[in-house]
């Protein structure tokens, strides 16, 4: 695993305001395969398999929810360490994408966890039932007019949340185009629910 670090990554989408935001808790790290971390001959399989797919034209998402479901099944232990080595009690989670399919088994397993930004996912089986164990404050984006997920599934998962404050951020255009201001509001969320001194 990756080191973990107190404060966020440098993200040339995320705002000024992103360092400062509270709760000032931002362990991050660069789940299996990706980044500097080595790839194993299972995560070459899946990425070739994803590469033919794209090229072919055809669907996705059941390549990428299986490998990303698989690579949730290694991180969702280093983050419960990594946490467990950084001393925190109390943290809110931010992930899209691969960041929902690993968020959501870690949020439905780890009490530390008191708010999240989660979406653009697929309803997964193994994310619905894990979903339907949350209850912390959620905030989920949405591209309206995703050409990998379909509407109807993002707004299943979204449904799936046992979360009673639950907030759909729905946004026109295609998948990569989640706006950044998406980013600022994520800010908020959180001061919102960590308030400090």
């Amino acid at each position: 695993m990756a080191a973990p670090t107190r404060r966020p990554p440098p993200c040339p989408a995320a705002p000024a305001s992103w360092s400062r935001a509270p709760p000032a808790r931002w362990p991050s790290s660069t789940p299996p395969g990706h980044g500097d971390r080595p790839r194993t001959p299972h995560d070459e399989r899946e990425i070739a398999d994803l590469f033919r797919a794209r090229a072919a034209g055809e669907p996705e998402g059941p390549i990428v929810v299986r490998y990303n479901l698989h690579l949730a099944a290694q991180a969702v232990g280093e983050w419960q360490a990594a946490l467990d080595a950084l001393g925190f009690d109390t943290v809110g989670y931010f992930g899209l994408n691969m960041g929902t399919a690993i968020g959501i088994p870690l949020i439905a397993r780890d009490p530390r966890i008191k708010a999240a930004v989660l979406g653009q996912f697929w309803p997964a089986p193994t994310l619905l039932e894990a979903a339907r164990q949350i209850t912390v404050p959620l905030e989920f984006a949405l591209q309206w007019d995703d050409e990998h997920i379909p509407r109807a599934e993002g707004l299943a998962l979204f449904d799936a949340f046992a979360s009673t404050e639950k907030t759909l951020h729905a946004n026109a255009g295609t998948h990569k185009q989640l706006p950044r201001f998406e980013a600022d509001s994520a800010v908020r969320f959180f001061a919102r629910h960590f308030k400090t001194a």
